[in-house]
């Protein structure tokens, strides 16, 4: 995480040791220390506080922002502050909404606010023929073992497929999707969840329908190994998910 600087540059000279406590305590030592809680968890946990307390200053605007940065998407505060409704009143969402679109911005683009992982990387053209949707591509590693982010727009999904002679495993990392192999029920996809896929089992994946879905596929190595694109997953059956 970024240095902060907030205090030194706020009340640098005026209240010095508060704001070393800010910067240098809080933010360097709270902020950075080593927990179980993802840097998207504790800033979703921080403006949530912020907003029950009825804070709708810049301290909040900040927060907003850092939750953007570390990889809440628009639609995950919007369906935070929705929530937070309920609990820290409907006053309290009305006011935190003008900042919400401040940060995020009515006109960008869904893509400038889904922040996964491994980075969205580059749109996934050269295999475009083969998605419904669009979706983006980040080559992490080539030599030995191949390893790819894989990033699906909401609606996004791949074509049934098969992979001949070497499987491959997804490692689920952002959003929600959906993975299915022939035969079988589909299998809702979070993060932390893994996928192993063996040889010549037809299967397809992809981002559940409202939702952006990102994962790591690996490469198993194999002899001769090779892909074999089939059919679209229909459109009626994947709707109804």
């Amino acid at each position: 995480m970024e240095k902060q600087q907030a205090g030194r540059k706020s009340l640098g000279d005026f209240a010095p040791q508060f704001a070393h406590l800010n910067d240098d305590i809080l933010f360097g030592e709270v902020w950075s220390r080593e927990t179980q809680l993802s840097l998207k968890n504790r800033s979703v946990i921080t403006l949530t506080a912020l907003i029950t307390k009825g804070i709708f200053d810049n301290s909040l605007k900040y927060h907003i922002q850092n939750a953007k940065n570390n990889g809440v998407t628009k639609t995950e505060m919007v369906e935070i502050i929705t929530h937070l409704a309920f609990y820290a009143g409907w006053p309290n969402a009305w006011a935190a909404f003008p900042i919400v679109k401040e940060v995020y911005g009515q006109d960008s683009t869904a893509a400038e606010t889904f922040a996964p992982l491994f980075g969205l990387g580059e749109p996934n053209n050269g295999f475009a023929k083969y998605f419904s949707g669009k979706s983006y591509l980040n080559q992490l590693n080539t030599e030995g073992l191949g390893i790819f982010n894989v990033t699906f727009e909401p609606g996004c999904r791949n074509n049934w497929h098969i992979h001949h002679k070497g499987g491959q495993i997804l490692l689920c990392t952002d959003g929600l999707g959906w993975y299915q192999e022939e035969g079988k029920q589909p299998r809702k996809l979070s993060p932390g969840d893994v996928v192993y896929i063996a040889p010549e089992v037809k299967h397809w994946h992809g981002a559940a329908k409202d939702q952006w879905f990102s994962h790591v596929a690996m490469e198993i190595p194999a002899k001769d190994a090779s892909n074999e694109w089939c059919e679209p997953v229909d459109n009626d059956f994947y709707d109804s998910l």
